[in-house]
């Protein structure tokens, strides 16, 4: 529970810091853009706010996912100048990659346990990673596998759909929390009917309220990213037997998993990767994998 806990805290801490920062500063101008004189909520206005900052903290963190990814394991990005295995593995990205129709993702090596992932807010400028722990545990069939399932998610515009997801539920959990914070601030200033107070502690009880819900809310919506985490984790392992041609090596590749310890990536990347923890629950980034080898083994590629 404890790690579900600092995903929502990471996941909502941009959002907001900024909306702090933005009523921080209305407070000092003695002004409230959302809320007119009388206590009507100003829904347009509300509605910009919301998506504006629900958005901001997911599209920085797309933009910025490439170089934080690579620094947050200490990945390095090879040519394949640097030896056989480095040659090997440039060339089978540069291979499947042409067979999806994009171009050759950036290609880097991190020291850890196994483990890979792909990022990046553009299909034709993705990184994919992997682990000298998953390079050294798996053959070189069952590695191209996990190549080609990280390639896929790069094809499918997994980290795009998922950052896009988070902003968008960002904005519902700011709008919901701002409609019921300023009802309750109505309520108690007597149903609107009095100039409610400005600035930023003039509605200490509604702020109140609005983290309150904004803590609740984003768990209830990290429900929602991790249950297309999952989802994309099925079509992710699919589009690499159809890379490939067939699932065997896939399956094989998921077993190996099953038979080692996957390596934990940080919680910007845990969703990214082609071993999470898996469990039958609400907070699992990637379905079991018995769940995905059953789901290849039905597969007609």
């Amino acid at each position: 529970m404890k790690r579900i806990f600092l995903f929502v805290i990471t996941n909502i801490a941009v959002m907001l810091t900024l909306s702090i920062v933005f009523h921080l500063v209305c407070g000092f101008l003695g002004i409230d853009p959302y809320v007119a004189t009388n206590g009507a909520i100003n829904m347009e206005s509300l509605i910009v706010y919301c998506l504006i900052f629900g958005m901001a903290g997911s599209v920085i963190s797309l933009l910025l996912s490439k170089p934080m990814a690579k620094f947050s394991v200490g990945a390095r990005t090879i040519n394949g100048s640097e030896g056989e295995a480095e040659a090997w593995l440039v060339n089978t990205v540069q291979d499947l990659a042409t067979r999806a129709g994009i171009k050759c993702p950036e290609v880097a090596i991190y020291q850890g346990e196994p483990n890979a992932f792909a990022t990046g807010a553009f299909k034709n400028s993705a990184l994919v990673a992997v682990s000298t722990g998953i390079m050294g545990s798996m053959t070189r069939s069952e590695l191209r596998a996990v190549l080609g399932h990280e390639i896929s998610h790069v094809v499918n515009g997994d980290m795009v759909t998922m950052s896009l997801l988070q902003g968008v539920l960002n904005a519902f959990v700011l709008f919901i929390s701002y409609v019921v914070g300023i009802l309750v601030e109505n309520a108690l200033s007597g149903k609107g009917d009095r100039r409610r107070s400005r600035g930023f502690a003039g509605g200490g009880i509604a702020y109140l309220v609005r983290i309150v819900l904004q803590m609740a809310l984003g768990l209830v919506a990290s429900m929602v990213v991790y249950a297309f985490s999952r989802h994309r984790e099925y079509g992710a392992d699919a589009g690499s037997a159809r890379l490939l041609g067939s699932p065997s090596d896939m399956i094989a590749a998921l077993r190996r998993l099953g038979n080692i310890q996957p390596g934990i990536l940080p919680d910007s990347l845990k969703a990214m990767g082609i071993g999470g923890k898996p469990a039958r629950n609400l907070f699992s980034t990637h379905p079991t994998l018995e769940q995905r080898i059953e789901a290849l083994q039905r597969l007609s590629v």
